[in-house]
């Protein structure tokens, strides 16, 4: 079974991408993070003719989170990360699917930092740490997949003495995935690629594609339940070079029967 996320900023505006994406690579699982569409303007027709059904929660302007699965029925299990009944931001979205927990997230960036939206970051993660927690202790096969908005470590950032002080590198959030870690989460793309130095993100300015001067922030994290699962992974990075692509590109696994 391979899963895969993949941040599309904006589905409609970068459809055919996407569209070529899914033909080339044939993920049978693919969490979506910042749809940039209300729920009425998601793509439907198109994504079931790719071959896909698709559950997802749109936002106008900005966010939006979607889950998408080629041959597997797909049993919604909640739309809103638990714990704030107050924040309206679609940011989460979480699923069954082949008995496999799917919880898709586009974690919050959280820039500039400090600020409120720095605050809101924290207190999102503190939820998310809860909600993981609660699966570990289920001892299900789960996956948290999707835009974390978190660069975990110094060979995840070109040039890390420059983040420093940026809300994607602070040391609030690279400990809380360490957090996440210390549960049983697994980082399975660093696992499988422990010394290398692997980019997810690059910004539209300066030739950051061109020069490889990127960053990781889309990660797929394994419950202890999957360990034995793993087979292999990979970055479609060559995506990223596509014309009208996205700024991210699309991560994958592959899993055993």
């Amino acid at each position: 079974m391979k899963i895969a996320t993949y941040n599309v900023n904006g589905i409609n505006g970068r459809l055919p991408v996407l569209l070529k994406w899914l033909d080339q690579s044939k993920p049978d699982i693919v969490c979506l993070q910042e749809l940039k569409a209300p729920q009425e303007k998601f793509p439907i027709e198109e994504i079931n003719a790719a071959g896909y059904q698709a559950i997802w929660k749109g936002q106008k302007s900005w966010n939006g989170v979607a889950i998408l699965s080629r041959g597997y029925e797909i049993t919604e299990v909640q739309n809103s990360l638990p714990g704030n009944p107050d924040d309206v931001q679609s940011r989460y979205i979480e699923a069954i699917i082949n008995k496999v927990v799917i919880c898709c997230l586009y974690l919050p960036n959280g820039n500039p930092y400090p600020s409120e939206k720095f605050e809101y970051k924290l207190e999102w993660i503190k939820r998310l740490k809860k909600r993981a927690k609660q699966l570990i202790k289920m001892d299900l096969p789960a996956i948290i997949i999707g835009d974390f908005n978190i660069i975990p470590k110094e060979i995840d950032v070109y040039k890390p003495e420059k983040w420093t002080n940026d809300a994607l590198f602070r040391k609030e959030v690279r400990k809380a995935f360490s957090d996440l870690q210390k549960q049983g989460w697994i980082d399975t793309i660093r696992l499988l690629n422990p010394d290398k130095q692997i980019f997810t993100f690059w910004d539209y300015m300066y030739k950051s594609y061109d020069r490889n001067a990127g960053i990781r922030l889309d990660h797929i994290l394994l419950s202890p339940y999957l360990s034995s699962s793993i087979d292999h992974c990979g970055i479609d990075s060559e995506v990223r070079g596509w014309e009208k692509t996205s700024d991210h590109a699309p991560v994958w696994i592959s899993l055993k029967k």
